[in-house]
C-alpha cells in the first residue's frame, strides 16, 4: 500500500519496502542509496519517514524528548492503536518513568555483577570452543551461538533448566511485532500464546531461583525502587534484551570473520582483542537493524520538517555503515577499527539494557576460538533468517582449522 502525504512534496523519496524479503536478506544497496536520497526520506509503501546517516540517526536516538520511544518502538503508535502486548517498560516508555526503572536494572546488570560472571561464563565457553575446534565442522548458529547463550545466560536470570526453548521464539516474536502487518508479524504472533505465557510465568517471583538478576529485581521491588507490578515485567524485558541479540551478534560476528581470512589471523594472533573485533562486527553487520520513534513536535532534521505525531524509522544498520562517520572503507570489515561509536546497541537513555552481559559472552566465547583455531572458513553457503527488525542467520556452515 502507498500512502501519500501532501508534506512530503519536497522530501526525497523510495518506493523499497524495508520489510520487505530483498531489503531484509541484504539491506546494504537500499541503506545506500537511502543515506544518497537525502539525510530525510520519505517511504510511500508505509507512509513513514526514515533516516539512515550516522549523525541524523543518533541525534533522534538521544533526542527522547522529540522522538518518543513510549508509543512503540515499532510501526504501530500507541495513542492509536492497542499494543499486542503490554509496552516494555524500558523500551517503550521515556523519562520520567523509564528513569526509574532503569535506575533500578543499572543496578542489577552493573560492572560489579558483570565481574562476577565473567568466571561462570568463561568454563562454558572454553568448553564449547574445544569441542567445536575438534569437531571441525560446524553451524556458527546452531553449534555456537544458539547453544551458549541459552546454557549461560538464563542460569544468570536464574531461570529453570525446563522450557528454555521458549527464550528464542519469544525473541523472534518481540522483533518480528515491531514491523507491518506482514507476514513474519502475522506468523510471529499466531504462535506466540504459549510461548508468552511460558515467559511470563517464569517472571514471578517464585520460579526464579536464588542469587540471579531475576531476583535482584524482585529485591529491588522490596526496597520499593520498583514497584511490584512492575517487577515481572522488568525480567521480561531482560528476557527480551538478553537473548535473541546475543545469539545474532554472536552468529554475524563469526559469519564476518569468517569471510575476512585475514581478520581471523589477526584475532588468532592476539585473541585478547576479541571485544574489539565484536564491536566492529556490530558495526559491519547490526543484529539490530531498525527502530522506530514517534515525533512530539515538527522537528527540523538537515533543513527538512517532520510534522509532529509521526512515525520516524532509525536505520541502526545504514548509520553504522555511513561513509560520512567511518570513512570510505565503511563497508570493509577492519578489526583494528576504532569503532566503540557505533548505535547497534541503541544510544542515549535506551541504549541496551542487556549490553554489558552481550559483550562479555561474545569476548569470552571468540576469544577461546581464537586460541584455539588458527583459521576459520565458510563451509557451505549461509541461509538467512528473516526478521522484521533483526539481521542474522538461520545457519552459517564454517570450518575451524585447529591452532
Amino acid at each position: 500500500m502507498t500512502v501519500e502525504s501532501p508534506s512530503t512534496a519536497d522530501v526525497p523519496s523510495l518506493d523499497d519496502d524495508p520489510f520487505g524479503t530483498e531489503v531484509l536478506t541484504d539491506p546494504y544497496d537500499f541503506h545506500r542509496r537511502l543515506r544518497d536520497a537525502g539525510p530525510v526520506v520519505f517511504l510511500p509503501r508505509h507512509g513513514i519517514y526514515a533516516l539512515g546517516r550516522f549523525a541524523d540517526v543518533t541525534a533522534a536516538l538521544t533526542d527522547w524528548e522529540t522522538f518518543v520511544s513510549s508509543r512503540g518502538a515499532g510501526i504501530s503508535d500507541f495513542a492509536k492503536e492497542e499494543p499486542w502486548r503490554p509496552p516494555s517498560l524500558l523500551l517503550e516508555a521515556d523519562p520520567p518513568d523509564h528513569t526509574v526503572v532503569r535506575t533500578a536494572m543499572n543496578g542489577v546488570i552493573s560492572p560489579r555483577s558483570m565481574r562476577a560472571l565473567r568466571e561462570r561464563f568463561a568454563a562454558p565457553a572454553n568448553e564449547i570452543a574445544d569441542r567445536l575446534v575438534a569437531q571441525g565442522t560446524v553451524d556458527a548458529v546452531t553449534d555456537l551461538a544458539e547453544v551458549y547463550p541459552l546454557q549461560v545466560f538464563p542460569d544468570a536470570v536464574g531461570l529453570p533448566e525446563a522450557g528454555r526453548e521458549n527464550l528464542l521464539p519469544y525473541g523472534g516474536l518481540a522483533f518480528n511485532a515491531f514491523g507491518p502487518d506482514n507476514e513474519l508479524r502475522r506468523k510471529a504472533l499466531a504462535t506466540a500464546a504459549p510461548v508468552q505465557a511460558w515467559v511470563m510465568e517464569q517472571c514471578q517471583r517464585e520460579n526464579l531461583a536464588p542469587g540471579g538478576f531475576g531476583e535482584q529485581i524482585w529485591a529491588a521491588a522490596d526496597r520499593g525502587e520498583i514497584t511490584h507490578e512492575q517487577a515481572p515485567m522488568l525480567v521480561r524485558s531482560l528476557l527480551t534484551a538478553g537473548v535473541d541479540t546475543t545469539v545474532y551478534g554472536i552468529a554475524n560476528t563469526v559469519y564476518a570473520l569468517s569471510r575476512h581470512p585475514g581478520q581471523w589471523a589477526q584475532l588468532h594472533g592476539q585473541p585478547a582483542r576479541a571485544k574489539f573485533a565484536f564491536d566492529e562486527a556490530l558495526r559491519w553487520e547490526s543484529p539490530v537493524q531498525t527502530f522506530f520513534r514517534t515525533t512530539t513536535r515538527d522537528v527540523e532534521v538537515a533543513g527538512t520538517t517532520i510534522p509532529r505525531d509521526t512515525k520516524v524509522l532509525l536505520f541502526l544498520g545504514s548509520a553504522n555503515r555511513d561513509p560520512r562517520q567511518w570513512g570510505e572503507d565503511a563497508d570493509v570489515l577492519d578489526i583494528g577499527r576504532r569503532a566503540a561509536g557505533h548505535v547497534a546497541f541503541g544510544m542515549g537513555v535506551h541504549q541496551c539494557v542487556g549490553q554489558p552481559v552481550a559483550r562479555l559472552e561474545t569476548e569470552l566465547v571468540l576469544t577461546a576460538l581464537a586460541q584455539r583455531a588458527r583459521a576459520i572458513e565458510p563451509a557451505g553457503d549461509p541461509v538467512p533468517k528473516l526478521n522484521n527488525t533483526l539481521k542474522g542467520w538461520a545457519s552459517v556452515p564454517v570450518r575451524l582449522v585447529p591452532a
